[in-house]
Protein backbone atom coordinates (compact mmCIF):
# COMPACT_ATOMS: atom_id res chain seq x y z
CA UNK A 1 0.00 0.00 0.00
CA UNK A 2 2.84 2.36 0.88
CA UNK A 3 4.46 1.74 -2.53
CA UNK A 4 1.18 2.56 -4.24
CA UNK A 5 0.89 5.83 -2.31
CA UNK A 6 4.46 6.78 -3.23
CA UNK A 7 3.85 6.02 -6.92
CA UNK A 8 0.60 8.02 -6.93
CA UNK A 9 2.32 10.89 -5.14
CA UNK A 10 5.14 10.97 -7.69
CA UNK A 11 2.71 10.88 -10.61
CA UNK A 12 0.63 13.68 -9.11
CA UNK A 13 3.72 15.80 -8.46
CA UNK A 14 4.94 15.29 -12.02
CA UNK A 15 1.52 16.22 -13.39
CA UNK A 16 1.39 19.41 -11.31
CA UNK A 17 4.91 20.41 -12.36
CA UNK A 18 4.09 19.79 -16.02
CA UNK A 19 1.07 22.09 -15.76
CA UNK A 20 3.00 24.97 -14.18
CA UNK A 21 3.74 27.82 -16.57
CA UNK A 22 5.18 31.25 -15.93
CA UNK A 23 3.55 33.72 -18.35
CA UNK A 24 5.91 35.99 -20.25
CA UNK A 25 3.78 39.14 -20.16
CA UNK A 26 2.81 40.85 -16.91
CA UNK A 27 1.07 44.20 -16.37
CA UNK A 28 4.31 46.13 -17.00
CA UNK A 29 7.33 44.56 -18.74
CA UNK A 30 10.75 46.08 -19.32
CA UNK A 31 13.72 44.62 -21.23
CA UNK A 32 17.31 45.93 -21.29
CA UNK A 33 19.30 44.82 -24.33
CA UNK A 34 23.11 45.23 -24.48
CA UNK A 35 25.51 45.11 -27.43
CA UNK A 36 29.28 45.63 -27.33
CA UNK A 37 30.35 46.02 -30.97
CA UNK A 38 31.92 49.48 -30.46
CA UNK A 39 31.75 49.90 -26.71
CA UNK A 40 28.84 48.53 -24.73
CA UNK A 41 25.46 50.21 -25.16
CA UNK A 42 22.21 49.21 -23.48
CA UNK A 43 18.79 49.97 -24.98
CA UNK A 44 15.47 49.73 -23.16
CA UNK A 45 12.13 48.57 -24.49
CA UNK A 46 8.93 47.99 -22.58
CA UNK A 47 5.19 47.46 -22.79
CA UNK A 48 3.33 50.76 -22.84
CA UNK A 49 -0.33 50.21 -22.09
CA UNK A 50 -2.97 47.94 -23.60
CA UNK A 51 -4.96 48.09 -26.80
CA UNK A 52 -7.53 46.05 -28.71
CA UNK A 53 -7.32 45.02 -32.37
CA UNK A 54 -10.22 43.18 -33.99
CA UNK A 55 -11.56 42.28 -30.58
CA UNK A 56 -8.23 40.83 -29.36
CA UNK A 57 -6.28 42.37 -26.47
CA UNK A 58 -2.61 43.33 -26.89
CA UNK A 59 0.17 45.12 -25.03
CA UNK A 60 1.89 47.95 -26.91
CA UNK A 61 5.64 47.44 -27.34
CA UNK A 62 7.55 50.73 -27.04
CA UNK A 63 11.08 52.11 -26.70
CA UNK A 64 14.28 51.08 -28.53
CA UNK A 65 13.23 50.88 -32.22
CA UNK A 66 9.58 50.16 -31.36
CA UNK A 67 8.58 53.82 -30.80
CA UNK A 68 6.00 53.81 -33.59
CA UNK A 69 3.59 52.05 -31.18
CA UNK A 70 2.69 49.69 -34.03
CA UNK A 71 4.24 46.58 -32.43
CA UNK A 72 1.75 44.68 -30.29
CA UNK A 73 2.29 41.63 -28.08
CA UNK A 74 -0.24 39.13 -26.82
CA UNK A 75 -0.02 35.84 -24.96
CA UNK A 76 -2.31 32.83 -24.86
CA UNK A 77 -1.51 31.37 -21.47
CA UNK A 78 -3.56 28.21 -22.02
CA UNK A 79 -1.49 27.29 -25.11
CA UNK A 80 1.76 28.85 -23.79
CA UNK A 81 2.18 30.89 -26.97
CA UNK A 82 3.23 34.51 -27.57
CA UNK A 83 2.44 36.55 -30.70
CA UNK A 84 3.57 39.85 -32.21
CA UNK A 85 1.18 41.90 -34.36
CA UNK A 86 2.82 44.46 -36.65
CA UNK A 87 0.22 47.13 -37.44
CA UNK A 88 0.61 48.83 -40.83
CA UNK A 89 -1.66 51.00 -43.02
CA UNK A 90 -1.65 48.22 -45.61
CA UNK A 91 -2.87 45.68 -43.05
CA UNK A 92 -1.75 43.84 -39.94
CA UNK A 93 0.66 40.90 -39.83
CA UNK A 94 0.64 38.66 -36.76
CA UNK A 95 3.57 36.32 -36.09
CA UNK A 96 3.92 33.42 -33.68
CA UNK A 97 7.06 34.21 -31.67
CA UNK A 98 7.12 31.54 -28.95
CA UNK A 99 5.52 28.20 -28.16
CA UNK A 100 6.52 27.12 -24.68
CA UNK A 101 4.48 23.92 -24.96
CA UNK A 102 7.11 22.36 -27.25
CA UNK A 103 8.71 19.08 -26.22
CA UNK A 104 12.30 18.03 -26.92
CA UNK A 105 12.51 16.94 -30.55
CA UNK A 106 9.66 19.19 -31.70
CA UNK A 107 10.20 21.82 -34.40
CA UNK A 108 8.92 25.36 -34.89
CA UNK A 109 8.95 27.66 -37.93
CA UNK A 110 10.85 30.68 -36.62
CA UNK A 111 9.89 34.26 -37.47
CA UNK A 112 11.94 37.33 -36.45
CA UNK A 113 9.78 40.27 -37.59
CA UNK A 114 11.43 43.70 -37.86
CA UNK A 115 14.75 42.56 -36.38
CA UNK A 116 18.40 42.19 -37.51
CA UNK A 117 17.77 38.46 -37.97
CA UNK A 118 16.01 36.81 -40.95
CA UNK A 119 12.27 37.43 -40.86
CA UNK A 120 11.67 33.89 -42.09
CA UNK A 121 14.40 31.99 -40.27
CA UNK A 122 13.21 28.48 -41.13
CA UNK A 123 12.54 25.53 -38.87
CA UNK A 124 14.33 25.08 -35.56
CA UNK A 125 14.46 21.94 -33.43
CA UNK A 126 14.14 21.99 -29.66
CA UNK A 127 17.29 20.17 -28.52
CA UNK A 128 16.88 20.34 -24.75
CA UNK A 129 15.00 21.90 -21.85
CA UNK A 130 16.99 22.62 -18.69
CA UNK A 131 15.65 24.10 -15.46
CA UNK A 132 17.85 26.95 -14.21
CA UNK A 133 17.34 29.45 -11.36
CA UNK A 134 16.56 33.10 -12.02
CA UNK A 135 16.71 36.15 -9.75
CA UNK A 136 13.87 35.04 -7.46
CA UNK A 137 15.65 31.75 -6.72
CA UNK A 138 13.05 29.64 -8.49
CA UNK A 139 13.93 27.43 -11.44
CA UNK A 140 12.47 28.14 -14.86
CA UNK A 141 12.70 26.18 -18.07
CA UNK A 142 15.42 27.21 -20.52
CA UNK A 143 14.76 26.08 -24.10
CA UNK A 144 17.80 25.40 -26.31
CA UNK A 145 17.07 25.36 -30.05
CA UNK A 146 19.13 24.90 -33.21
CA UNK A 147 18.34 24.99 -36.95
CA UNK A 148 16.79 21.80 -38.31
CA UNK A 149 18.81 19.78 -40.81
CA UNK A 150 16.55 21.04 -43.60
CA UNK A 151 17.05 24.70 -42.62
CA UNK A 152 19.03 26.49 -45.34
CA UNK A 153 18.45 29.99 -43.94
CA UNK A 154 19.83 30.06 -40.39
CA UNK A 155 23.03 28.80 -38.77
CA UNK A 156 22.82 30.29 -35.26
CA UNK A 157 21.38 28.75 -32.10
CA UNK A 158 18.69 30.27 -29.89
CA UNK A 159 17.77 30.26 -26.20
CA UNK A 160 14.33 30.94 -24.75
CA UNK A 161 13.57 31.34 -21.06
CA UNK A 162 10.09 30.66 -19.72
CA UNK A 163 8.64 33.90 -18.37
CA UNK A 164 11.25 35.97 -20.24
CA UNK A 165 11.35 35.08 -23.94
CA UNK A 166 14.42 35.11 -26.17
CA UNK A 167 17.80 35.95 -24.68
CA UNK A 168 18.17 38.05 -27.83
CA UNK A 169 15.49 40.61 -28.80
CA UNK A 170 11.93 39.83 -27.72
CA UNK A 171 10.87 39.89 -31.40
CA UNK A 172 13.76 37.63 -32.47
CA UNK A 173 13.03 34.15 -31.10
CA UNK A 174 15.79 32.61 -33.25
CA UNK A 175 18.31 35.36 -32.52
CA UNK A 176 21.56 34.12 -31.02
CA UNK A 177 22.43 35.92 -27.75
CA UNK A 178 25.97 37.17 -28.43
CA UNK A 179 27.21 40.32 -26.72
CA UNK A 180 29.79 40.97 -29.48
CA UNK A 181 27.43 40.34 -32.40
CA UNK A 182 23.72 41.07 -32.26
CA UNK A 183 23.73 41.66 -28.50
CA UNK A 184 21.88 39.92 -25.69
CA UNK A 185 19.31 40.48 -22.98
CA UNK A 186 20.85 41.97 -19.83
CA UNK A 187 17.82 42.64 -17.62
CA UNK A 188 14.11 41.90 -17.58
CA UNK A 189 11.62 43.40 -15.12
CA UNK A 190 8.03 42.41 -14.36
CA UNK A 191 6.03 45.22 -12.73
CA UNK A 192 9.29 46.94 -11.78
CA UNK A 193 10.74 43.83 -10.09
CA UNK A 194 13.91 42.27 -11.51
CA UNK A 195 13.17 38.80 -12.92
CA UNK A 196 16.20 38.02 -15.12
CA UNK A 197 19.74 39.44 -15.20
CA UNK A 198 23.02 38.84 -17.03
CA UNK A 199 25.74 41.11 -15.66
CA UNK A 200 28.64 39.99 -17.86
CA UNK A 201 28.85 43.41 -19.54
CA UNK A 202 26.96 45.81 -17.22
CA UNK A 203 27.36 46.53 -13.51
CA UNK A 204 23.74 46.41 -12.34
CA UNK A 205 20.11 46.16 -13.40
CA UNK A 206 17.96 49.17 -12.53
CA UNK A 207 14.47 49.71 -13.99
CA UNK A 208 14.03 52.78 -16.18
CA UNK A 209 10.28 52.74 -15.55
CA UNK A 210 9.87 53.16 -11.79
CA UNK A 211 6.45 52.11 -10.57
CA UNK A 212 4.89 53.14 -7.27
CA UNK A 213 1.72 51.98 -5.58
CA UNK A 214 -0.12 54.77 -7.37
CA UNK A 215 0.37 52.85 -10.62
CA UNK A 216 -2.21 50.36 -9.40
CA UNK A 217 -4.77 52.91 -8.17
CA UNK A 218 -7.26 54.82 -10.29
CA UNK A 219 -5.10 56.80 -12.73
CA UNK A 220 -5.87 60.19 -14.27
CA UNK A 221 -8.99 60.65 -12.15
CA UNK A 222 -8.66 64.44 -12.55
CA UNK A 223 -8.87 64.30 -16.37
CA UNK A 224 -12.20 65.23 -17.95
CA UNK A 225 -13.41 64.87 -21.54
CA UNK A 226 -15.82 67.61 -22.65
CA UNK A 227 -17.73 67.49 -25.94
CA UNK A 228 -18.87 70.11 -28.42
CA UNK A 229 -21.41 68.08 -30.35
CA UNK A 230 -21.96 70.72 -33.03
CA UNK A 231 -18.31 70.73 -34.18
CA UNK A 232 -17.44 67.14 -33.24
CA UNK A 233 -14.55 68.49 -31.18
CA UNK A 234 -13.62 67.09 -27.78
CA UNK A 235 -11.38 68.67 -25.19
CA UNK A 236 -9.33 66.86 -22.54
CA UNK A 237 -8.85 69.05 -19.46
CA UNK A 238 -6.32 68.65 -16.60
CA UNK A 239 -4.27 66.60 -19.07
CA UNK A 240 -0.73 67.57 -18.07
CA UNK A 241 -0.05 64.00 -16.85
CA UNK A 242 -1.35 62.48 -20.10
CA UNK A 243 1.49 61.27 -22.34
CA UNK A 244 -0.29 59.25 -25.05
CA UNK A 245 -3.84 59.09 -26.39
CA UNK A 246 -5.33 56.29 -28.49
CA UNK A 247 -8.69 56.43 -30.28
CA UNK A 248 -10.55 53.19 -31.09
CA UNK A 249 -13.79 52.36 -32.79
CA UNK A 250 -16.33 50.07 -31.15
CA UNK A 251 -14.69 47.04 -32.80
CA UNK A 252 -11.35 47.78 -31.15
CA UNK A 253 -9.57 49.13 -34.24
CA UNK A 254 -7.13 51.91 -33.41
CA UNK A 255 -7.99 54.96 -35.51
CA UNK A 256 -5.56 57.53 -34.15
CA UNK A 257 -2.58 57.83 -31.80
CA UNK A 258 -1.48 61.15 -30.27
CA UNK A 259 1.30 62.33 -27.97
CA UNK A 260 1.15 65.10 -25.38
CA UNK A 261 4.14 67.11 -24.13
CA UNK A 262 2.72 68.46 -20.89
CA UNK A 263 -0.18 70.53 -22.22
CA UNK A 264 -3.04 70.97 -19.76
CA UNK A 265 -5.68 70.97 -22.50
CA UNK A 266 -5.76 68.70 -25.54
CA UNK A 267 -8.16 69.16 -28.43
CA UNK A 268 -9.43 66.04 -30.18
CA UNK A 269 -10.99 66.39 -33.62
CA UNK A 270 -13.56 63.80 -34.72
CA UNK A 271 -15.19 65.53 -37.69
CA UNK A 272 -13.71 62.89 -39.99
CA UNK A 273 -15.57 60.08 -38.22
CA UNK A 274 -19.13 58.97 -38.84
CA UNK A 275 -21.76 58.71 -36.11
CA UNK A 276 -21.19 55.92 -33.63
CA UNK A 277 -19.44 54.91 -30.42
CA UNK A 278 -15.71 55.56 -29.97
CA UNK A 279 -13.23 54.83 -27.18
CA UNK A 280 -10.52 57.27 -26.07
CA UNK A 281 -7.71 55.84 -23.93
CA UNK A 282 -5.36 58.27 -22.16
CA UNK A 283 -2.00 57.02 -20.78
CA UNK A 284 0.46 58.55 -18.33
CA UNK A 285 4.24 58.30 -18.80
CA UNK A 286 4.18 55.39 -16.32
CA UNK A 287 1.55 53.73 -18.53
CA UNK A 288 -1.46 54.02 -16.24
CA UNK A 289 -4.53 54.46 -18.37
CA UNK A 290 -8.01 55.89 -18.23
CA UNK A 291 -10.75 55.06 -20.74
CA UNK A 292 -13.51 57.36 -22.00
CA UNK A 293 -16.50 56.40 -24.14
CA UNK A 294 -17.79 58.90 -26.70
CA UNK A 295 -20.98 58.87 -28.74
CA UNK A 296 -20.88 60.83 -32.00
CA UNK A 297 -24.26 61.80 -33.42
Amino acid sequence: MRKLIVVLSLCLSTSIMAQDYKPLLDIYNEWHFTGCNFGCLTDTYYTNGDTIVNGVGYKVLDGYHFISRSFLLREEVNTKTVFLNFVQPSGNNEYLLYNFSLNVGDSIDMKNPISPFPTHAGYYRLDSIINRPLVDGNEYRHFYLSPSESNTVSTTNAVWVEGVGSLSLINAPSGEPDINQGGHLSCFFKNGELFYSNLDSISACEPVIVLGTEAFTKPLSEVTLVANSSTKQYQLYNAEKVRFIDVFDVNGRRLDALENTGQKEIQLQFSQYKAGIYIVVAYTKAFEKRTFKMVLK
